[in-house]
């Protein structure tokens, strides 16, 4: 079976409403072409990823190629975690968690985007929730950090939700153009401290080994 050789297949975190896990082909191919459809408007650019460039088959295979990149690169001290969100099985979004050197330095960072159809909904902080249950009380991380532009607003209301504080700004190049990102972090005692829905996560046990554990 393909979790016996990469058992991230079978690892699965549930919320309330949504399933977090790794897409099988089909589910990928419907999560790229939600993302084809668009996560923001076009007047808007609340993520350094390019969303809006390209066609809808464009941006759906860069999906794709960013998907497999990420399981082809792997490694204990340098991971990509990507998993589709999902409600009733219908694909909603796509959150990220990555650890560099964690079996040492314990800190992630996480990403997220939804679909235009699905915002605005509150799976944007239910995702986030089933991430961070991951880092902190399977992972045993000691900080999760994030990077959000000043005015995306939902981004930053789920942060400050879950706690996260101020850590910094940081800069990054699109063409000539110098953008401004606020840097946020969540400690462990951040995280212990608040309150939280429950989140099951299955599967972990033998996925340990591949995240350096």
């Amino acid at each position: 079976m393909l979790t016996d050789v990469w058992p991230l297949f079978g690892l699965v975190l549930r919320t309330g409403r949504i399933e977090l896990r790794l897409p099988r082909d089909d589910e990928l191919a419907a999560l790229a072409e939600l993302a084809g459809r668009g996560v923001h408007r076009p007047d808007q650019r609340p993520f350094l990823t390019p969303w809006t460039d390209g066609s809808p088959t464009d941006r759906a295979r860069r999906v794709l190629r960013g998907h497999w990149s990420d399981l082809a690169e792997w490694q204990p001290a340098s991971w990509c975690l990507g998993l589709g969100v999902f409600r009733d099985g219908e694909p909603v979004g796509s959150v990220t968690l990555r650890g560099t050197d964690f079996r040492v330095v314990r800190e992630v960072t996480t990403s997220s985007w939804l679909g235009l159809a699905h915002q605005r909904q509150g799976y944007g902080t239910e995702a986030r929730t089933g991430l961070l249950a991951l880092a902190f009380d399977h992972l045993g991380a000691r900080a999760a950090r994030t990077e959000v532009f000043p005015d995306n607003a939902a981004s930053c209301g789920v942060s400050r939700k879950l706690g996260y504080q101020p850590d910094g700004i940081s800069v990054d190049a699109r063409g000539d153009e110098a953008l401004v990102s606020h840097r946020l972090r969540l400690t462990r005692a951040g995280w212990l401290g608040g309150e939280h829905p429950p989140v099951a996560v299955d599967g972990l046990a033998p996925c340990l080994p591949l995240f350096g554990l």
